[in-house]
This record gives C-alpha cells, sequence and structure tokens, in this order.
C-alpha cells in the first residue's frame, strides 16, 4: 500500500481528542483507528502487537539476523487530531502537479493563499492534498502514521538490516496527555523518533518550557448604592491582572525563542471570575521568572484588596527537551546525516510548542521531532504533498541504515 493510499484511508477516522475530559483516552472514537492499525501491524507481521486499555498501539520489528546488538530504535506518531476545527467527514482535495498559486477550497470557497502560506511555492509541481475548507485534514498527525507504516512496509520488503524497532501510535496527544499512560516498560527502544513536524528535512529538538495559571478571584458582591469601600468587582480585578502582564509578550508579538503569556479563558461578574494563562519560554530561567511574575501579581492584589481576594495555581505541562537530547546528541546527528543523504536542506528550528517527545525525553527515552510535510495544521488550511510524505519514508530508512551499538 502507498502512502497516500495509507493516509487518505486514515484522515476518514473521526479521532478528534476533547480537552478537560478526565477519562482517557478523552474519546473512545480514537480506538476505532487504533484497531485498524494494530492491524496492518499484524499483517507485517510484527510482534508484540497490541492495542492497550488506554488506546496506546504497539508493535515491534524484530532486529535482523546479525544486529541483535543494536541499540533499539522507536518511531512515534499520534493517532488523534485537534479539537481547534472539525475532524468528522473529512473531504481531502487532491490536486496533481500543483501550480504554486492559490488554491480554492470548493466546500467553502475559503482560499489557501500563498500570502498566507508561502511554503506553498515550495510545494509546485507536487500531488497536493488540502481540505474542502469545512474540516481540518488530519495531516496532523496521520500523515506521520502513515509514513512510519510505509517505511517498515518497504524495509521488510528491501531486507533492509536493522535494531529492533519499536512503532508506537498515541492518542490524546493534542490535548497535552499523549505520554500519560506511554508504557516504556513493553517499548524497550533506547532511542526514538516522534514524527510530528511540518517541513520534511527538519529535525527539531528545542521546545517550550510550559506551563498553565489559573487566577481565581473571590470578589465582594454588595448593592452598587451603598458599595463604596466595601465592593471588589472580580470581573475588574480580572481586567486588572490582565493589564499588569506586558503587552508585547504575547503570542501575537513574538517569534523564535521568544516567550509569552497567553489568555486562554475569562469569566466571571463582581463576586467571582477566573483568568486562565498558558505561560512558555525556551528559556527554563526565563521560564520562572514568568512564574515568578505572576506571583508577584498575586501578591499585589491580595495587598491592595483583601488577603483571600486572588488564588494563582501554577501546573507545569512539560519542559524544553534539549537539555536532555544535549547528552544524547548522537539522536540527533543521526537524523541530520539521514535528512542530508537524500538531497534535502537541514533545517533545525525551535518548536513553539510541545510534543510527545518532549514528555519522553524527561521520561529517559531521548525523542527528538522529524518533519512530515505537512502544513497549517489545526485548521481548514491544512495541506501535504504525496512528494514530502515520500521524503519522509526515506528520512526513516536511512535512519534505519545507521544503526548504533549497544
Amino acid at each position: 500500500m502507498t502512502v497516500k493510499e495509507r493516509f487518505l484511508n486514515y484522515v476518514s477516522y473521526w479521532t478528534t481528542s476533547e480537552e478537560d475530559v478526565e477519562t482517557f483516552p478523552s474519546t473512545k472514537r480514537q480506538f476505532e483507528l487504533a484497531k485498524v492499525l494494530e492491524q496492518e501491524l499484524k499483517d507485517l507481521h510484527l510482534s508484540k502487537v497490541k492495542v492497550d486499555e488506554n488506546c496506546y498501539v504497539y508493535g515491534l520489528l524484530p532486529a535482523t539476523k546479525g544486529y541483535e546488538s543494536k541499540k533499539a530504535i522507536g518511531f512515534i506518531s499520534h493517532m488523534d487530531t485537534a479539537p481547534d476545527a472539525p475532524g468528522k467527514d473529512v473531504k481531502p482535495q487532491i490536486i496533481e502537479n500543483y501550480d504554486g498559486n492559490d488554491i480554492i477550497l470548493p466546500g467553502t470557497g475559503e482560499i489557501l493563499s500563498v500570502k498566507d502560506f508561502p511554503d506553498l511555492k515550495t510545494l509546485t509541481g507536487r500531488t497536493l492534498i488540502t481540505t474542502d475548507g469545512t474540516t481540518l485534514l488530519g495531516a496532523d498527525d496521520k500523515a506521520g502514521i502513515a509514513e512510519i507504516l510505509t517505511a517498515m512496509e518497504e524495509i521488510i520488503n528491501e531486507n533492509i538490516p536493522h535494531g529492533d524497532i519499536w512503532i508506537a501510535f498515541t492518542p490524546d496527544e493534542e490535548v497535552g496527555r499523549g505520554t500519560d499512560f506511554f508504557d516504556l516498560d513493553y517499548f524497550k527502544a533506547d532511542y526514538a523518533y516522534t514524527l510530528d513536524g511540518d517541513y520534511e528535512g527538519e529535525v527539531a529538538y528545542e521546545n517550550f518550557n510550559a506551563a498553565a495559571a489559573v487566577f481565581q478571584i473571590t470578589g465582594v458582591n454588595v448593592h452598587p448604592g451603598s458599595a463604596k469601600d466595601i465592593m471588589v468587582n472580580a470581573a475588574a480585578v480580572a481586567c486588572e491582572i490582565q493589564g499588569m502582564l506586558p503587552e508585547a509578550e504575547t503570542p501575537w508579538h513574538t517569534e523564535d525563542r521568544e516567550g509569552f503569556y497567553n489568555l486562554m479563558h475569562i469569566s466571571g461578574n463582581i463576586g467571582s471570575a477566573e483568568l486562565s494563562y498558558i505561560v512558555r519560554d525556551h528559556d527554563k530561567t526565563l521560564f520562572r521568572e514568568r512564574i515568578d511574575t505572576l506571583k508577584s501579581i498575586e501578591k499585589k492584589m491580595n495587598e491592595k484588596y483583601h488577603s483571600d481576594t486572588v488564588k494563582l495555581t501554577v501546573t507545569d505541562s512539560y519542559y524544553n527537551m534539549l537539555e536532555v537530547i544535549e547528552k544524547h546528541r548522537y539522536v540527533v546527528d543521526i537524523a541530520e546525516k539521514a535528512i542530508q543523504s537524500i538531497g534535502l536542506e537541514l533545517v533545525s528550528n525551535p518548536v513553539r510548542g510541545g510534543t510527545d517527545g518532549a514528555q519522553l525525553s524527561f521520561k529517559g527515552l531521548p525523542c527528538p521531532n522529524l518533519g512530515t510535510g505537512g502544513y497549517g495544521f489545526h485548521g481548514p488550511f491544512e495541506h501535504i504533498s504525496v512528494e514530502g510524505m515520500e521524503n519522509a519514508i526515506k528520512i526513516i530508512k536511512e535512519i534505519v541504515k545507521n544503526p548504533i551499538d549497544v
């Protein structure tokens, strides 16, 4: 089966995850694709194949004879799609020999424009797959799944010698829980790669340090006619807190390694209010300083009003994998060599987000991120080229061809 055929099959499955759901996985529909992938792994005659109770799919392509002493490698992608846009009833649009110009999305009439997505020009002449405008596409990260499985099939058919190759497909990555129940006692790789980026010639090993921060505000609600020196308007305090944060340190003012505070939700009235933020920075010292800034705001508000007016709760989400990868630089070196060996320009940009690989790295599995060839993730402008996916397959195979002795 070709990578294109696999990809178009996978995007037909509705696997959108959901935020703020206590069950795991957050949506049972992810099991439908998991069962399909389990069968595909069995059809390829991998061993250790299973879907566990938490919707993780695992499989092992055992080492070829004479390569049993090589370090075991892993490849990982996620099955869910982002809740930012509809993921049901995806209708892909296939454009052969793409001409490099703007594209009309037939379901809505919206324009996938070269101005907004300049990468489109680099895809001229390729077979392009877009949405019809009514849903996201699902290249994030069903392209990664298709690439891994197609690469495994080709490795088997071409008799490429290799050490143990572990495969895993995870649920709920898009809601930040993709590694919550990842079984590293079962998945016995020494190092791994997530395939979850865009440009296929990229290897990423820097990401944000991340936290969630929530201000809960308790006001004093009395009749406004007799409110002098008594009322504390919680909604107004919430606005005041937002106004104390640096105006330029938001996602729409920052790039590269610049961090930010992002107000995700605000609600309230006179009696109570709530502000929820995500806090991001590549530099851990600056990241901690951002948390300290929020704590100082909490202190100032409680000094200005009542001592129990504002309560701040901060929960760390993930950290920059760079501090782990620096100790295992060979993982990046192998990927960079593989990318260059197929004639692609090597790119390594700091990820302005997180990956399953970041959390796995801190759990003991060095795991940088590779590109899939897709762009415009999480919305109706998502697109990918068949040739980009084919390049990702070549990179996987080149990585496998360079095993490391234990």
